[in-house]
């Protein structure tokens, strides 16, 4: 079976819109595993964006199936992910400046200093997978660095609009990232910008163990719940009216 990791960074870059409490990302996971999902990502970005380090706490904390947490190799985020102990740390480029993750993990030109965080996680007890492109050269490099997974980006797949031919060619490039990742006995993932409309075709990739979707099911709540947030409102003011026996007088 296929496991859906389901990210929850966009319930939080709502709530960190007015800084409120609310809709809080671990009420939003809770949710997603009891709708079946295999597994909780979550990005903690320098900036914080976002996920907030409380948030990950909680979520290691309550998350009943996995949690992946995604991170720049930094010395401070190398430290956090040994004291929460996540089940999965997935290695991430990242820059201030994006607005969403824009590329794969440079591995070849990562060094040393990219193989003793992947060695330190792994001495911690946890898997480790690499956000990479479907590149030959990049897959090769993370299993030799000793990453235990690989999680193929499919940004360049999900954006291929213009032609059958462009989408095929994408979709041949993961095929061969794919098996060459099987080969070299690393865990095959997948993710970026997969929605309802595309991810059918991924599930066909060789190999596949997990695929790591968030702003597309976030997107889709918003829409299919929102009649329902609105009517429970309505409903919620008519039943303290009637309480207040206002019902038919209106508004002053």
């Amino acid at each position: 079976m296929i496991a859906l990791h389901v990210n929850v960074d966009h319930i939080a870059t709502v709530r960190q819109a007015r800084r409120a409490s609310e809709p809080d990302p671990v009420t939003a996971a809770a949710l997603a595993e009891v709708a079946g999902a295999n597994g909780i990502t979550v990005h903690l970005r320098e900036d914080r964006r976002h996920i907030q380090d409380r948030d990950v706490r909680v979520l290691r904390e309550t998350v009943q199936t996995v949690l992946n947490l995604e991170m720049a190799t930094t010395a401070e985020m190398l430290k956090f992910a040994i004291e929460i102990q996540p089940d999965v740390v997935t290695i991430v480029p990242e820059k201030r400046e994006e607005v969403t993750t824009e590329g794969g993990l440079d591995v070849v030109c990562g060094g040393d200093d990219l193989k003793k965080a992947i060695g330190e996680l792994r001495d911690n007890g946890m898997r480790v997978s690499l956000f990479i492109d479907p590149d030959m050269e990049q897959i090769q490099s993370s299993a030799k660095l000793g990453a235990t997974d690989i999680e193929l980006h499919t940004g360049p797949y999900a954006h291929a609009k213009e032609s059958n031919k462009i989408l095929s060619q994408a979709f041949q490039k993961l095929e061969g990232a794919a098996l060459e990742a099987h080969r070299l006995g690393m865990q095959v993932n997948a993710g970026h910008g997969l929605t309802y409309q595309n991810t059918q075709q991924i599930c066909h990739l060789s190999h596949l163990s997990e695929l790591n979707i968030g702003h597309s099911i976030v997107s889709r709540a918003v829409v299919v719940g929102f009649g329902l947030a609105v009517r429970e409102m309505r409903e919620l003011i008519n039943h303290q009216e009637l309480n207040l026996g206002c019902g038919d007088s209106g508004t002053s």
